[in-house]
């Protein structure tokens, strides 16, 4: 399993999460924002914002902190321009990174981030320099709940999904990008509770860290890239290996 996932696991553990609760809701609320201005305010006719609206549900978003949100997509409030960028990096050990970011200036998210990894053991890379190592991919969540991974593998093939993992308390799902959907969709008809659907970057090969001290370096840099207030979502190839993560915690 990839190490970011390994890594969501640790922060749940830590309450990370929990502690970071405005910075979450900033970030869902962009993604509403951005979701109602690419394909309008009705969720029903809007896949992207259907899931916006589960995933600030999910996270408990005051119902107004959503309201405005998606008012600030149809332009009914005020707010400066919103723009999606994919900026790629390297991180220690050679690590491929795809930082997605929100933003309202262009030209100070990608400074602020040169010199986020600049001062982190990482570097800054040109357009397509690691896009070519990742695979755009749709991942739905489902608790496991006593459902086994064979039984768990048998319900996301029959709903037309391509693979299943294992994430602590979940099992990740993993489904074409077009078939995102369509697939949760299927699951929730065969009595399924799916959670949290959506578009991400999933590496087509892992980069195995074995050393303390520069899984110790990866975990800081993903950690200050996330903190940083424009960062959507980072995408990895790192994988950290159970035993170094004993080590370190």
């Amino acid at each position: 399993m990839a190490g970011h996932n390994k890594w969501s696991k640790v922060k749940r553990s830590k309450g990370v999460i929990d502690a970071k609760r405005g910075q979450v809701f900033s970030k869902l609320s962009k993604e509403l924002t951005l979701a109602v201005k690419q394909g309008g305010s009705n969720p029903d006719l809007n896949a992207r914002l259907r899931t916006a609206i589960l995933a600030a549900k999910a996270a408990n978003m005051p119902g107004d902190t959503l309201d405005r949100a998606i008012k600030k997509g149809t332009g009914e409030l005020g707010g400066a321009a919103l723009e999606e960028i994919l900026y790629e990096g390297y991180g220690p050990g050679g690590i491929a990174l795809m930082i997605e970011i929100v933003t309202d200036n262009r030209n100070r998210a990608a400074n602020d981030l040169r010199v986020l990894l600049s001062k982190n053991n990482g570097t800054f890379a040109d357009a397509g320099s690691v896009a070519y190592q990742f695979m755009r991919r749709g991942e739905i969540r489902l608790e496991k709940k006593g459902l086994s991974e064979d039984a768990a593998m048998e319900l996301a093939l029959d709903s037309g999904a391509d693979d299943v993992q294992d994430d602590s308390e979940e099992w990740v799902i993993y489904t074409a990008q077009d078939r995102l959907f369509a697939v949760a969709s299927a699951l929730k008809e065969k009595g399924a509770a799916p959670k949290s659907p959506q578009l991400t970057y999933v590496p087509s090969t892992t980069v195995p860290i074995t050393d303390i001290e520069t899984a110790r370096q990866i975990l800081k840099l993903y950690d200050v890239l996330d903190d940083y207030e424009d960062t959507q979502n980072i995408h990895a190839n790192f994988e950290i290996p159970d035993d170094v993560m004993v080590g370190l915690s």
